[in-house]
């Protein structure tokens, strides 16, 4: 029998940040193989995104089919001295876990299985268990879930039920019900001024001072106080750049990037035109700058 705490931790211990499939899939692949299921491993690609691995895996041919879905893939750790621990050493302090996808999602995907690992020990289900895992949720995700779903379809895979281990209970398991997720969309702001020295200001447009009134009419009022089925809507800056090594060089470009996490008050469209609103208004005369979205999803 496994452990789930140890199964959590092997799977802290692999790398796997987006789109690197860095062995968790490999160690769930064979854990459940042990187990009697049936694994497919789908790596799908597309033009202008990595390569990403996924997997498939059920146990029993009949329905109902219970699936659990999720993904083993992280964020990147950022600076590593501003962790306490090793962010994939999967360090246990205090009886607290700790590591890099010990809560988004690798513990709940150890969890599941060491639970129907159990179950299995005592009975055989009436119908099939399958876990849809990818590795391509915390990145662009285009060569996961969605592809992943399509190749079930083609495949006469159905799923009847599905749960997903995402960490959405913060205290208590039940604590938070779910009805439908958020919708998604990622923002690249270039703003373009004029290169020169901060010796002679006047000779040059300085993109970085355009850039910071942007954001800051940007992220200036709340977004909505949330709906009747939602909480409210965030919009969260993620980078801001000008790409200068230099303390006595105006930068003629910079870029920021930002993602908005939105509910069913908006659409991607409505939030579009908002943001070319704000910033053609906070921009500044003479200014210029490109917009580009990406819409991940909308609120369903």
């Amino acid at each position: 029998m496994h452990d789930a705490v140890a199964l959590a931790r092997d799977l802290i211990r692999c790398p796997s940040v987006t789109p690197i499939e860095g062995g968790a899939l490999d160690l769930l692949q064979s854990t459940l193989e042990g187990m009697g299921f049936t694994c497919h491993r789908l790596p799908f690609s597309a033009e202008g995104t990595p390569d990403v691995d996924n997997l498939y895996a059920r146990y029993g041919t009949a329905r109902p089919n219970f699936c659990f879905a999720g993904h083993t893939d992280v964020v990147p750790t950022g600076p590593t001295e501003s962790w306490s621990v090793d962010p994939f050493a999967a360090e246990i302090r205090d009886g607290v876990l700790y590591g890099r996808g010990a809560t988004d999602m690798k513990s709940a995907i150890a969890a599941f299985v060491v639970a129907v690992q159990r179950m299995l020990r005592d009975k055989t289900p009436e119908g099939s268990i399958s876990l849809l895992i990818t590795g391509d949720e915390e990145g662009p995700s285009v060569n996961g879930t969605k592809k992943m779903l399509q190749w079930l379809t083609e495949n006469d895979e159905d799923i009847d039920i599905c749960i997903v281990g995402e960490p959405t209970n913060p205290t208590r398991l039940g604590e938070m019900m779910k009805i439908g997720r958020r919708g998604s969309m990622n923002g690249w702001l270039t703003v373009r001024g004029e290169q020169g020295h901060t010796a002679y200001p006047h000779l040059a447009d300085n993109a970085a001072h355009r850039i910071v009134d942007m954001l800051r009419a940007l992220t200036a009022e709340p977004l909505d106080e949330g709906s009747d089925h939602f909480q409210p809507s965030t919009l969260q800056i993620s980078t801001i750049d000008v790409g200068n090594p230099t303390t006595n060089v105006i930068p003629g470009e910079a870029r920021a990037t930002f993602n908005i996490r939105f509910n069913d008050l908006h659409s991607s469209a409505k939030l579009t035109e908002w943001l070319h609103k704000v910033f053609d208004a906070s921009i500044g005369d003479g200014g210029k700058y490109d917009l580009h979205i990406e819409v991940m999803a909308n609120p369903s």
